[in-house]
């Protein structure tokens, strides 16, 4: 886990970023999994994580969602949030960071991912800032960078988003927009 005397070399990693990889279940959701009896999945979205990415592809940095599991509801709330970088059923994350890597024209350097179970571990390990949510599995947490104050679902990912703004001296710019 990040120490946090470390938070200048956080915000340095931040500095570089061009790319913001998110896994779904345990990151943008809480990580609970509801299906009806007719096998329909639901999952709920915080929607203060939803703004701040947003905010954030307004600053030019690019988001991109790499999980294990497919869904439609996925589908349908990154197309709302104008996500097209979208890699659903993953389980071994590594070819679709590489090919989104390649895309993009960026170095690995440049991305940052935020996991919260093992199987983001891969690309942790490959990219420029590794974060994990506050409720991270412990061995996600001791191969992050830096660790979120809030969980899964719970307003990390917009604690990210505001990290990186922040970093890229963006983030004023964008709370004084609201307040003209």
């Amino acid at each position: 886990m990040a120490n946090p005397d470390n938070m200048q070399a956080i915000l340095e990693k931040a500095q570089k970023l061009k790319l913001l990889i998110l896994d779904v279940d345990g990151v943008l959701t809480d990580g609970k999994l509801f299906f009806d009896n007719q096998g329909n999945e639901y999952k709920s979205f915080n929607a203060q994580d939803g703004h701040g990415i947003k905010l954030l592809r307004q600053t030019g940095v690019e988001v991109a969602v790499i999980s294990g599991r497919k869904s439609t509801t996925v589908a349908l709330r990154m197309q709302s949030l104008g996500i097209s970088h979208v890699y659903q059923g993953y389980e071994d994350k590594r070819g679709a960071f590489a090919e989104l890597i390649a895309r993009l024209g960026i170095a690995p350097e440049q991305a940052a991912h935020v996991g919260d179970d093992v199987l983001d571990l891969p690309i942790m390990s490959r990219v420029g800032l590794a974060i994990a949510v506050n409720d991270a599995n412990i061995a996600v947490k001791q191969h992050a960078d830096w660790c979120t104050s809030r969980c899964g679902g719970q307003g990390a990912v917009r604690e990210v988003c505001d990290l990186i703004m922040q970093a890229q001296g963006h983030l004023d710019d964008m709370i004084t927009a609201y307040l003209t």
